[in-house]
């Protein structure tokens, strides 16, 4: 029997949260994620909801960028960014979970990977270099943070001049996450960390596409 979209939406939100499972924001046991085969079974599903060459584009990740992935979790994207900024570019992967950090090793190690460096942060410190990246990515991140306001302006510190945030989080308008904060909200809380909302991508079947820009100072 032909399923209807919002039994196809059901389906893929339980496919993302046994996902999340593996690969949240908050700390958890090794014995919780699985091996990294387990992990990258997950991660199939998430990014055929999530297709990373068409999220990088609309990013406008290019090669050669400095790149950080905060809240990396296991790696999933940050490999993917790996290979669009090329040998030329760099990703840092942040996350507070050391055991994540170990499994984006274990792929680096895996797959040959010389362009990712790991970074341990805190809830409200990335441990990033100041001005140092061209975009920071958070995927599945931003509604785990303990205090987003805090971190984000962390974030900002870290961006060079011109530098962009890219926030992908799901939208309860389009009928998975139905807890999560709406646009309004997300967007006040972007403005009191000092961003203003370039623009927004809906194209994702569950998700937004948040792009930040740092608010010139004196605005």
């Amino acid at each position: 029997m032909t399923k209807s979209m919002p039994e196809i939406m059901r389906l893929g939100a339980a496919a993302v949260l046994i996902f999340l499972g593996l690969t949240g924001g908050s700390p958890r046991g090794q014995e919780q994620w699985g091996t990294l085969a387990e992990i990258e079974r997950n991660e199939v599903e998430l990014n055929r909801l999530q297709p990373p060459d068409r999220v990088m584009d609309a990013a406008g990740v290019k090669p050669g960028m400095v790149v950080g992935d905060v809240g990396a979790g296991a790696g999933r994207f940050a490999v993917l960014l790996a290979a669009r900024v090329g040998a030329a570019g760099r990703v840092y992967a942040n996350d507070i979970d050391p055991v994540g950090l170990s499994r984006i090793q274990e792929r680096c190690r895996k797959y040959g990977i010389r362009n990712i460096q790991t970074i341990r942060g805190t809830v409200e410190d990335t441990g990033l270099e100041k001005a140092s990246l061209d975009m920071v990515f958070m995927i599945y991140t931003y509604h785990h943070l303990d205090r987003p306001v805090a971190l984000l302006r962390n974030v900002a510190s870290t961006l060079k001049p011109g530098g962009s945030v890219v926030i992908i989080t799901g939208d309860p308008d389009k009928g998975v996450w139905t807890t999560l904060p709406r646009k309004e909200a997300l967007a006040r809380q972007f403005a009191g960390a000092g961003f203003d909302l370039v623009r927004t991508e809906t194209f994702l079947p569950g998700d937004d596409i948040f792009i930040l820009r740092p608010r010139a100072k004196g605005r």
